[in-house]
Formats: C-alpha cells, sequence, structure tokens
C-alpha cells in the first residue's frame, strides 16, 4: 500500500500577488484562480473596456478643443454671468478618470498574460460605473451647449489620422502576444469557451485587417506635394493679441501689430451719445469695473452708457485678475502697469491706428437695441468713423449691416463682408467680397471655390499650429487669431509628405505588423506545444531537472511515499532518483 502525502513549497510571487491584488484584492495564493472567468466577470470587463474607449474619446476631444477654451468660457459666462476658466476642472477630472480607468486595463490584460481568473473588487466596479455615468452626462451636456466643436474631432484627424493609425496599429500588433497566448490553449478549455475564444480571434483579426487598409479612407491636405503648397495664410488679431493684452484695447492692438498680422478685428458696438466703441459683450461686466463704478447699471447693456461714463471706466484691470489666457505672470512690472491703464477703445481710435501702419480693419457691427435713440441710423454713424478716420475703404471690411446697397453707395471701397455660407452668385449680387466663417464650416470645396472666384475667405479663430498648418496646407489665404505672437512662429508646416512617401510608410508598417504578428502567433504555438497536463509525479521531477514552466513555477511539490511491505523503518530514509521514501 502505497500513501501519498504531498508536500507544498511555494515561490515569492510578489509580481503576481500585487496584480491580483490590486485588481480584485486577491492577495494571498489560496485566493488566485486559473479557472476560467465567469460571465458576470466578462460583462464587467466589457463594461470597463466601453468607459476606456469613452473617456478615450473624451479626453482626445479636450486634448483637440485647446483651440477653443477661450470660446468655451465665454459660453460659460454668458450662462452664468460670471467668468471663470471651467476647462480646468473639467481637464482635471478627465485626466484622473482616464488614469485610473487606464491603470485598471493594463492589470486586466496582464490578468489574461498570466493566466489568472478576473475578479474585479466591487470598489473597482463603483468606481468604473461612476466614471462612466460621470463621462456620459459630461459628453450630453458639451453636445447641448457646444454641439458644433465635435467638429473638431473630424477636422483633427485631417491632422492626425496618418500618426493614430501607426499608434493604434502598434498598439493592436502588441496585443497579439495575448490572442496567440489565448489559441494556443483553447484545445484544454471547454468547447463553449473554445466558441467564445474563437469569435474574439475573430474581432481582432477583423480590427487588425481594418487597419491594415484604412489609409485607404485617410485623407490630409497635408499630403501633398512639395511644390503644390501655397504661401502661408495672412494673420489678422482677433480682438488684438487678447493672450498677451485686454482684448478690444488699444494696447492689445499694438500688441498684435507689433507681431505683424495683417489685419485687426473688432466687435462694435453704438453708445448712447452715437460714439462706435469696441465691445464683445452685451454688458461691461466681464471687461471693465462697471460693477465699482455705476453699481445699478451693471446689468445694463454696454450701448445705454453715453461715451463719457465708457472713457471713465478702466478695462485693464480684470485682465490682470481673472488671467483668462494664464499669460500674466510672464509679464514684467511695466507691462502689468500698461495692462491696468487701459479704457474702453472707440472704433476711431483702432481704425487710426490701423491707417498708421497700413493694416486692414474688419469689425462686425452689433444694432443697439430698439429703444436706443441710434437704433435706425447705427450704420450710418459707423460709416461717417470710417470716413472721417482717414483709413482707405479698401484696407476695412464690415460685417453686420442690412441694407448693403446703402452701404456700397456711401462707401463704394469698402469691403462687405458676410459671416454666412451663401452661394456664389448671391455674394455678387449683394456685393460681398468677404466671408468670414468659423474654420468648421468650410469645407475643402468651399475654399476651392471661393479662391477661383476671387472671394476672401477669412477663418476663425485659429489659435494653434496643427491648425494652422492643416489650413495653410487646405489652401486658406487668410484666418483670424487670438494668438498672432504663436502662429507668427509657423514659418512652415508641422508636417507635409508627398503622396509616395505616405504610401511607402503605410505600406511599411502594414508588412512590419503582419510579422511581428505571425511570428508572436508561431511562436506561442511552439511555446504551447511543450506544455502538457502534468500530474504531481511529473511536476516534481520537471522541478528536479529544472524545466521551466508557468506550472512548475507556481508550484513544486514533493511526493512522500510510504510503502508497509518493504520493512524499511520510517526513522531511515534511502534515496532513489534523488527523492526521498520513508515507509510505515
Amino acid at each position: 500500500m502505497v500513501k501519498h502525502q504531498p508536500l507544498q513549497v511555494y515561490e515569492r510571487q510578489l509580481c503576481l500577488s500585487c496584480l491580483t491584488g490590486i485588481y480584485g484584492c486577491r492577495w494571498k495564493r489560496y485566493q488566485r484562480s486559473h479557472d476560467d472567468t465567469t460571465k458576470w466577470e466578462c460583462l464587467w470587463s466589457f463594461i470597463l473596456f466601453c468607459t476606456f474607449s469613452l473617456l478615450l474619446v473624451w479626453l482626445y476631444f479636450w486634448w483637440e478643443a485647446h483651440n477653443d477654451y477661450s470660446e468655451f468660457n465665454w459660453f460659460l459666462y454668458n450662462r452664468s454671468g460670471e467668468w471663470s476658466d471651467g476647462t480646468v476642472p473639467i481637464l482635471a477630472a478627465t485626466a484622473a478618470g482616464f488614469t485610473y480607468i487606464a491603470f485598471l486595463m493594463i492589470l486586466a490584460l496582464c490578468h489574461v498574460a498570466v493566466g489568472q481568473q478576473l475578479n474585479l473588487h466591487w470598489l473597482h466596479k463603483i468606481g468604473v460605473t461612476a466614471a462612466l455615468l460621470t463621462t456620459i452626462i459630461s459628453v450630453i451636456s458639451v453636445t447641448q451647449m457646444w454641439g458644433e466643436e465635435w467638429d473638431v474631432v473630424w477636422i483633427s484627424l485631417r491632422a492626425t489620422g496618418p500618426f493614430l493609425h501607426i499608434g493604434a496599429l502598434a498598439a493592436v500588433t502588441a496585443l497579439a502576444w495575448l490572442m496567440a497566448g489565448q489559441v494556443a490553449r483553447a484545445e484544454k478549455t471547454k468547447i463553449i469557451l473554445r466558441w467564445f475564444q474563437l469569435m474574439v480571434l475573430l474581432v481582432y483579426l477583423s480590427v487588425l485587417l481594418t487597419l491594415y487598409f484604412i489609409p485607404l479612407s485617410i485623407t490630409s491636405p497635408c499630403i501633398m506635394e512639395r511644390g503644390s503648397l501655397k504661401a502661408a495664410p495672412t494673420i489678422i488679431g482677433h480682438h488684438g493679441a487678447p493672450m498677451l493684452a485686454p482684448e478690444n484695447s488699444l494696447l492689445s492692438f499694438n500688441r498684435a501689430l507689433q507681431r505683424n498680422v495683417s489685419g485687426l478685428e473688432a466687435d462694435v458696438t453704438i453708445s448712447l451719445d452715437g460714439v462706435p466703441f469696441l465691445m464683445r459683450d452685451r454688458t461691461l461686466r466681464r471687461t471693465t469695473n462697471v460693477r465699482r463704478v455705476f453699481p445699478e447699471r451693471q446689468y445694463d447693456d454696454a450701448s445705454l452708457f453715453n461715451w463719457t461714463d465708457l472713457s471713465s471706466l478702466n478695462a485693464g484691470q480684470w485682465f490682470l485678475k481673472d488671467d483668462p489666457f494664464w499669460t500674466v505672470q510672464y509679464m514684467s512690472t511695466s507691462e502689468r502697469w500698461s495692462v491696468e491703464n487701459q479704457t474702453v477703445c472707440s472704433l476711431e481710435q483702432m481704425l487710426k491706428l490701423a491707417a498708421r501702419s497700413k493694416s486692414s480693419a474688419l469689425f462686425t457691427l452689433r444694432r443697439p437695441p430698439p429703444n436706443h435713440p441710434h437704433h435706425h441710423d447705427w450704420v450710418n454713424l459707423s460709416l461717417d468713423t470710417v470716413l472721417r478716420s482717414g483709413i482707405p475703404q479698401r484696407q476695412v471690411s464690415l460685417e453686420g449691416v442690412i441694407n448693403r446697397e446703402m452701404v456700397r453707395k456711401a462707401a463704394p471701397g469698402l469691403q462687405q463682408t458676410s459671416v454666412q455660407k451663401l452661394p456664389l452668385d448671391t455674394l455678387h449680387h449683394k456685393g460681398i467680397s468677404r466671408v468670414l466663417l468659423r474654420y468648421n464650416q468650410a469645407s475643402a470645396q468651399d475654399i476651392r471655390l471661393y479662391n477661383e472666384n476671387n472671394i476672401s475667405l477669412t477663418l476663425h479663430s485659429v489659435n494653434k499650429p496643427w491648425l494652422y498648418s492643416l489650413l495653410w496646407c487646405s489652401g486658406v489665404p487668410s484666418v483670424s487669431s487670438e494668438a498672432p505672437q504663436v502662429l507668427r512662429k509657423v514659418h512652415y508646416p508641422l508636417w507635409l509628405m508627398s503622396p509616395d512617401e505616405y504610401c511607402l510608410i503605410w505600406i511599411s508598417t502594414d508588412l512590419i505588423s503582419f510579422a511581428v504578428v505571425l511570428g508572436i502567433f508561431i511562436f506561442q504555438k511552439w511555446r504551447m506545444s511543450g506544455m502538457r497536463s502534468y500530474n504531481p509525479e511529473q511536476i516534481m521531477l520537471s522541478a528536479a531537472v529544472r524545466r521551466a514552466s508557468r506550472d512548475v513555477n507556481i508550484m513544486k511539490e514533493k511526493l512522500i511515499f510510504s510503502e508497509v511491505s518493504n520493512g524499511v523503518s520510517s526513522d531511515e530514509p534511502y534515496t532513489e532518483n534523488g527523492f526521498n521514501y520513508y515507509t510505515n
């Protein structure tokens, strides 16, 4: 009679303990399992993957929306009436949530790699659920308030698409190690689970095949022959240089002209006594100290103040206090003093400055409310100011008028502007020679048609080099920017390659990926084919000859055999083949 008494000697596996402990609070060896993951845990793994994917898109959206952060903050101000940088908490929460979910995804993939059962801890399940619901609510809220900004994702893909394709292909290629391991171990699994693994493999191969051929659908204006590149778009200072000085102030316009902008852009309002002045908001609360000087009138329309009252307001202190673009810390003492002493700027002051610098002037008129004394002659007042300033009419572009025929008769040389994308026949009929659109409203076909028909196209607001480079390659003649000091440093598109160069990169990347995936599957098949179903004696012998395998590394067993019939004393062991035998 032989009695088997296994004595287990475990190796310390610190990394595996941390892996299973952090993910599922399974710190002890007896808590871990190589069994198949339950359907419930598979569902949670799928929810984790969906949350990761959604957060990845959300993070990418806010990364590319950096061009329009000031626009988003302005939307928030119009809704709440108080200025604050709403992007800071959103970016902080998004970065924290994505880091947390990405960490859980890495842990889950590591579980699959080492063959451990997935068992997400309930605290992590609460965290994943909170991250998923918060992201969904945030996406819906931003879509309702700022829906047009989602266009930046598709526009940015025209600039980042070729590089994102390489990154995505590298990530999917790396996952081949896990997929190959699962396929190699499929022979030892149940039939139902084997079918599930087959479906996962087909999905993986479909994604890989799609990535191999997706460059056929990638179009970018920066994939062109270098000889076809047109001149760089001219830069117009949108509200001057509002990152360096308070918007619509003389200092802001001077800072923009120092950066060699081709023109100045502003919003014009008519004062109670008929003086056109520059103001973007409906009220004076955000950009002046009206709360302190005229507290009872702080919510009144800006056009209901006369020029004397407007001239008494400070239009620079708010910039130092709110620091809307995080640039105040880089200003010298003299620069801060100049900012602090800015006042409301009139249209005539801006036009005279543009005339002296031989720059163009583009302004949008805002009609006063019905109870305003100049509700009907607001356009005439603006035209009189243009004629009185001495600036050549061909350097002035006007938008916001209703009676364009009257404007054409009073100032025939003035360029009339439209902020709507109208048919070419309508533009010519109305005498419109310039179109001012948001950068997401003009397609490649629109740009080509406007250029061919001598319609000057200006896109706003372009603040980031990647967007400026993309529009440069697209043939856009001019852009309006809040960051002329940044765009002036872009002397050539950030990237430009010929179609042949891109085709070579694409094919080379696909071939390298295919070779790596094929090699991984062959290696994993060879690696797993050497592993058999070990019984305790085989595990013991394998440990004796130090044969490497995952099963042996997890547990080494020594068997104690006892024979009653051989008569050997239990106190005196004998050795055979390197093992000790005892008898009872």
